[in-house]
């Protein structure tokens, strides 16, 4: 996966298709674009908020999403290009809004796909459903990084990588209640180049598939990997 952050103005990034690419727009580096420029050791804690746009329309392409919870929270926007955008340079407007003075600062973004899938081929892919976070909180590079390093090791590749992150919202969750911090939760597809481990088929067998249908939790012998940081839903896991 490809994570990017601090954009400036004409900067060029080369994601790969069908991998995962994040850029970060940070609200504490764009404050520092908006007249009047701060002082040394001045602090500022003006609301910003993004917009981001293909040039010439009025929208992204549909694999690229965009996420700010609050004007006082980083911008995030992320997808798997499509073999599709192979070869081609796709330019992005993005604008920064600092809402109290309805100040206004663009940049543009150009992006260009260059390869058809990542550096080796990863044609064993598995989708998992992670309970306990929020789509931004899973693009945190150290926090995606930790799930990797976990299905790692139960799944023991020589090659993984996170193929593409979708919030349960997309696929018609319910926004969760404002209370206990429940999250929406988020569906990580990850691809490797070996078979499936014993691990990750556990759900299969006739015992799990019962227990799933009486919705009851399956009995998964490595989720003790996940379960410190990672709530994982083994009922809905896809193994592709």
């Amino acid at each position: 996966y490809t994570i990017l952050s601090k954009v400036h103005s004409d900067r060029n990034v080369y994601p790969s298709a069908e991998v995962l690419f994040v850029q970060v727009f940070e609200r504490e580096y764009f404050k520092g674009e908006f007249p009047p420029y701060p002082k040394p050791g001045e602090i500022s804690n003006d609301p910003i908020t993004f917009n981001t746009n293909l040039m010439g329309y009025s929208d992204r392409p549909g694999w690229l999403h965009y996420i700010q919870r609050t004007p006082y929270s980083d911008g995030v926007l992320y997808g798997s290009p499509t073999v599709e955008n192979v070869g081609k340079t796709t330019i992005f407007e993005v604008f920064a809004f600092r809402n109290l003075f309805l100040d206004l600062w663009s940049l543009y973004l150009m992006q260009h796909s260059f390869s058809s899938q990542a550096d080796f081929p990863l044609p064993y892919q598995a989708e998992f459903f992670i309970r306990n976070m929020n789509v931004e909180e899973m693009l945190a590079s150290e926090v995606l990084g930790d799930f990797l390093g976990a299905v790692k090791n139960i799944w023991q590749p020589e090659h993984l990588n996170a193929i593409n992150i979708t919030s349960a919202l997309d696929r018609g969750g319910r926004v969760p209640l404002p209370f206990n911090d429940m999250k929406e939760g988020v569906y990580v597809m990850v691809g490797a180049d070996v078979p499936f481990s014993s691990c990750l088929r556990e759900v299969e067998n006739p015992q799990n598939q019962l227990r799933c249908s009486q919705e009851m939790e399956p009995v998964i012998t490595c989720d003790k990997k996940f379960r410190t940081q990672f709530h994982i839903d083994w009922c809905k896991i896809s193994l592709v």
